[in-house]
């Protein structure tokens, strides 16, 4: 039987473990087994300064605070070495680095993903990381919000440079017959 101490300590993580499963926009779930500490260190690097945390999780302590949430269906996906990458902002940031190095690690393997409370295989998560970033997406819908605006200010300006050349014309025009 575990002492008080070794069991306060367990709740509390079972409890931050139920956190990040319910207020994260994004959680991959990888294998790491077989990642040399230099692969580790650049994958965590990488994460770290995307602003994505990472840990390594008891597979235990995931499950029962899994059930806890209602996240059941995640069970399946616990065995082995597991690693959580989550973000609080962007569902779509860990995919994108978890899978980058995935493909660039063949040790690292991808079990699954969690975005805003539902459970994605590694081909959404796949597809997800083929997604772009928030960011571009802002900057493609305003570029496509812009677009008509630019048009009309170009089809306005054309009427108003076509009234100046005929003008022009009609001032050389005038110029020319005085002369």
């Amino acid at each position: 039987m575990p002492s008080e101490k070794v069991l306060k300590e367990k709740q509390e993580i079972v409890h931050d473990i139920s956190e990040k499963l319910s207020t994260s926009k994004g959680i991959i779930f990888a294998d790491y087994r077989g990642l040399s500490v230099e692969q580790d260190t650049e994958l965590r690097k990488a994460l770290r300064k995307a602003g994505v945390n990472y840990r390594v999780v008891k597979n235990t302590l995931t499950r029962i605070a899994a059930n806890n949430i209602g996240l059941a269906e995640l069970e399946p996906f616990l065995k082995g070495p597991t690693a959580m990458a989550f973000s609080q902002d962007d569902p779509v940031i860990p995919a994108k680095i978890m899978n980058e190095y995935a493909n660039k690690y063949e040790n690292l393997k991808l079990k699954a993903g969690l975005v805003e409370g539902k459970i994605i295989g590694v081909d959404q998560i796949k597809s997800l990381a083929d997604l772009p970033s928030k960011d571009v997406l802002i900057a493609q819908v305003l570029g496509g919000m812009k677009a008509p605006i630019t048009g009309l200010v170009n089809v306005l300006n054309a009427n108003i440079r076509g009234l100046v050349i005929a003008l022009n014309a009609i001032a050389e025009k005038k110029e020319k017959a005085e002369a």
